[in-house]
């Protein structure tokens, strides 16, 4: 097989109009060809950092979106599902990839739990990490979200990180706001990148102390204008990631967006393909072509090296998209999950209390980081309750592993005048998760979430859409279209209902991470992400 185009050699800085010959799945020949093909040869794009579960998308599915945006490798995080279903999550997301030519390079999930002060569906310890290491599959140890452990000398953090040494793959950081001695310590003990920069100045610190900076930009956490500055000069040591993609997001864009975006800001394009391209391969040691003579036929025909639509996407020299359709066919796959927990009653969100303080957790928009505010209490009848005037709503987080009593707080900047929200997509345990305009919207909505064993909500008064989300309560079991509509169309309703946030789904799946600063919710309760131990709600 044949393409011809205007060829980008990234490695070799030129760029020439050329033919490409596939034979066998590799690049048989490359050569220079006078022809009137108006188009462009590149190298796939490779996602530096995913969780392919917050696409609510199984991975044979996320795939057949992905490669309409000339996609071809991502390097996957399943730390999500682990949380819920442990080492069978993990082997279900590997058998799941199998099935479709893309190139999915997961990790061992580093933290699961992700802390000690949540409820969780699984743990993998040490030995576990030891056995997922040991699978060819595995890439790599993902996510050190301890870091306090890390810099602490944890006995089971440390033999995690000896295990992917020992196994000669490795270790991806995260290290929201780590500075000085701290992150050095976190640097020597072999962790060498970080997706969790949100400043200029701490981004550059960590590529100055040998650290490799991903630039983020997702569906929630947005770094790119924070940290495009840094690539021009470092562009050898950065790579692009999503980290977190909503399905609707996903039907409209994914790497090539952040690729347009740095060439609007006058970045040298073979830099910005460098980091697109070619970093995450050579960091982890993908089997993933960069259009050289021998390699993997992996490679995007694109429009132009402006927008970057891709026209035709290749794997291994198949065609796997070709002109607005995805040629990756919809696999089945078995659904497993773990939802053990029974429907609250109203009573269950009562915040008895006659406190005149209370600490507010203040959502940011872009941001995963929260601020913690003393904002004035609403009480009725010995009840705290939402202030929707001041934007001051009552938010839980519900075990969704036992019937345990709901924990309880309150947030700013949801922006919700009636109804509410809620998910069991909240990271990293997957409990549920709410926030609402009152207390009977706020029940409707975890019971809708838990008659669905799973899923995203919104409920009003008058109506109430969900979309189940059975897989693990995370993934759905329909194809990405489909999902994808839904999903805008939930969008839409929470933002009739007053939220003013970009993604509210997104923000409220993060208001349960509690390794993010600084004040955060477990259905264990209120967290302060900074100090690292719970705090109390009244002031």
């Amino acid at each position: 097989m044949k393409i011809q185009g205007h060829i980008v050699d990234i490695l070799n800085k030129q760029i020439f109009k050329g033919e490409i010959t596939f034979k066998d799945g590799k690049i048989a020949s490359i050569a220079e060809k006078e022809h009137h093909v108006n188009q462009y040869i590149i190298p796939g794009f490779v996602d530096a950092h995913i969780h392919i579960e917050s696409s609510m998308l199984v991975p044979s599915e996320f795939a057949r979106l992905a490669v309409c945006h000339g996609t071809v490798a991502t390097v996957s995080d399943p730390h999500e599902i682990a949380n819920v279903l442990g080492v069978e999550g993990v082997e279900f997301m590997i058998e799941n990839g199998k099935q479709t030519p893309f190139k999915f390079n997961f990790g061992a999930p580093s933290c699961v739990p992700a802390t000690q002060f949540e409820s969780a569906g699984a743990v993998i310890d040490s030995e576990d990490i030891k056995q997922l290491l040991a699978n060819p599959d595995i890439a790599y140890l993902a996510e050190m979200m301890n870091y306090p452990g890390v810099i602490h000398n944890d006995p089971e953090v440390i033999k995690k990180i000896a295990w992917a040494k020992h196994y000669n793959k490795p270790v991806d950081g995260h290290a929201p706001g780590l500075r000085g001695d701290d992150l050095s310590t976190y640097i020597q003990a072999g962790i060498f990148t970080d997706h969790e920069c949100f400043t200029y100045d701490e981004g550059l610190e960590k590529l100055q102390k040998g650290m490799k900076v991903l630039i983020r930009e997702g569906s929630a956490a947005k770094n790119f204008e924070a940290l495009i500055d840094l690539l021009p000069e470092h562009f050898e040591n950065m790579m692009f990631c999503s980290d977190d993609k909503h399905p609707d997001d996903l039907l409209i864009h994914h790497i090539n967006k952040l690729c347009a975006r740095a060439i609007a800001k006058g970045i040298d394009i073979f830099k910005v393909l460098q980091v697109a391209c070619v970093n995450p391969v050579k960091h982890y040691n993908l089997d993933v072509g960069l259009l050289q003579l021998g390699d993997a036929a992996d490679c995007v025909i694109v429009e132009d090296l402006k927008n970057f639509k891709a026209l035709q996407t290749y794997i291994n020299g198949e065609l796997v998209y070709d002109h607005g359709e995805s040629k990756i066919q919809q696999t089945p796959f078995r659904i497993l999950n773990n939802f053990n927990t029974d429907k609250k009653s109203l009573s269950d969100f009562k915040v008895a209390s006659n406190a005149s303080k209370i600490r507010v957790i203040e959502a940011l928009e872009g941001q995963l980081v929260t601020n913690e505010l003393i904002e004035d209490a609403l009480i009725e009848e010995d009840n705290i309750i939402s202030n929707v005037e001041k934007d001051i709503l009552k938010m839980t987080v519900v075990n969704r592993y036992n019937n345990d009593k709901p924990a309880m707080a309150f947030i700013k900047n949801f922006g919700l005048n009636e109804g509410a929200i809620a998910s069991s997509v909240g990271h990293d345990s997957h409990n549920i998760i709410a926030v609402g305009a009152n207390d009977d919207m706020i029940c409707k909505a975890v019971n809708l979430i838990i008659e669905n064993r799973g899923g995203i909500c919104a409920v009003s008064e008058t109506e109430s859409q969900v979309v189940p989300l059975p897989v693990a309560g995370i993934m759905s079991d329909q194809d990405g279209k489909t999902i994808g509509k839904q999903y805008a169309e939930l969008d839409k309703l929470a933002k009739q209902l007053g939220s003013t946030l970009h993604a509210p789904y997104m923000t409220l799946s993060f208001m349960a991470l509690l390794v993010i600063p600084s004040l955060k919710l477990s259905d264990k309760g209120l967290f302060n992400g900074t100090t690292f131990q719970f705090t109390t709600l009244q002031v």
